[in-house]
C-alpha cells in the first residue's frame, strides 16, 4: 500500500448528498487543503453536464478539494492528472493494465465498458484562491442498469464483476490519493508535456474513428491526439478540428483495451 500523501487530510462519511457538493461547502468554509471527502453512500450524485450519477452500495465516491495556483485553463488539466491516477490505482488493485484505457475527456474504461468517471468543479470563498474539486466515481462493486443510461452511452461495468477483484472504498482511496499526488507533483514540476504523453499512451481509440457530439453539431473523425491544452484533435474530411469540450462516442466496442506500452 502506498504512503498517504503528507499534508493531505481526509473525511469519511457514511452518507452525503454529493462528495463534490460537500467539498465545495468545505472550501467555502475555508477548510485547509488538499482535502479528500469520501462517502459510502450518495443521495444526489451528479456527473458531467448535470447528469445523474448512480451509486450502488460498495462503489467509490470521493472528491479532492485543492487550491491550485493556476488559471482555470490550467486547473482543467487536473482531469488528465485524475485519469492517470485512477488508472494507476486500478492497476495496483488488479494487476491488469491490459484491460484498462482512458476515454477523453474524463472516463476510465475496463474491457471497453465504462468503469469510472471524473467531474471537475470550481468554487470557494468570495475572497482568496479558487478552490478546485475533483470528483471520482468508480463502479467497484456493481454497475448501474444500462437501461437507465442515455442512448449511445458506453455500457457500464464493475471491477468486481469483470475481474473478481473486491476492494473497499476506503482501501481504494488509499491507492488513489498517493497516485494523484504523484501525478500532481509531476504536473507542477515538469509541466503538462509528460502528463499528456502518459495519457496518450493509455488512451482509448487513439488513431481510430470516433464521433464527437456538441449542442447542435456532430463531428466524425479520426482521434489524432490531444493538444497542449488537453483539447481533442480530430482529423476529418474537412481538415483538423480541435474541440475543447464534447461528448465522444464510439461506433463499436473493440476487444480489450490496448495494453499500456510503458508505465510512468
Amino acid at each position: 500500500m502506498a504512503t498517504w500523501p503528507p499534508g493531505t487530510s481526509r473525511e469519511i462519511h457514511d452518507e452525503l448528498d454529493s462528495t463534490n457538493a460537500e467539498a465545495l461547502r468545505r472550501a467555502r468554509a475555508g477548510a485547509a487543503c488538499p482535502l479528500w471527502v469520501l462517502a459510502l453512500r450518495q443521495t444526489a450524485a451528479r456527473g458531467r453536464r448535470g447528469r445523474d450519477w448512480m451509486m450502488a452500495p460498495g462503489n467509490f465516491a470521493a472528491s479532492l478539494m485543492m487550491r491550485p495556483m493556476a488559471p482555470p485553463a490550467g486547473a482543467a488539466l487536473r482531469s488528465f492528472v485524475a485519469a492517470l491516477a485512477l488508472d494507476d490505482a486500478l492497476v495496483a488493485a488488479t494487476g491488469r493494465p491490459d484491460l484498462l484505457a482512458l476515454k477523453w475527456p474524463n472516463d476510465v474504461l475496463l474491457s471497453g465498458g465504462k468503469l469510472a468517471g471524473i467531474l471537475l468543479e470550481t468554487g470557494g470563498a468570495p475572497v482568496g484562491p479558487m478552490a478546485l474539486v475533483v470528483g471520482f466515481g468508480v463502479n467497484l462493486a456493481a454497475a448501474p442498469d444500462a437501461a437507465a443510461l442515455e442512448p449511445g452511452a458506453l455500457a457500464p461495468v464493475s471491477l468486481l464483476e469483470a475481474t473478481g477483484v473486491r476492494v473497499s472504498p476506503q482501501d481504494f482511496l488509499d491507492l488513489l490519493a498517493p497516485a494523484f499526488d504523484r501525478w500532481e507533483r509531476r504536473l507542477l514540476t515538469q509541466g503538462f508535456g509528460p502528463v499528456r504523453d502518459a495519457w496518450l499512451g493509455r488512451a482509448a481509440r487513439l488513431g481510430e474513428p470516433v464521433t464527437a457530439r456538441l449542442p447542435g453539431r456532430v463531428i466524425e473523425g479520426r482521434f489524432e491526439t490531444i493538444d497542449v491544452t488537453g483539447a481533442l484533435v480530430l482529423a476529418t474530411d474537412a481538415g483538423r478540428v480541435t474541440l475543447p469540450a464534447a461528448d465522444v462516442h464510439f461506433t463499436e466496442i473493440s476487444a480489450p483495451a490496448p495494453a499500456h506500452a510503458a508505465r510512468d
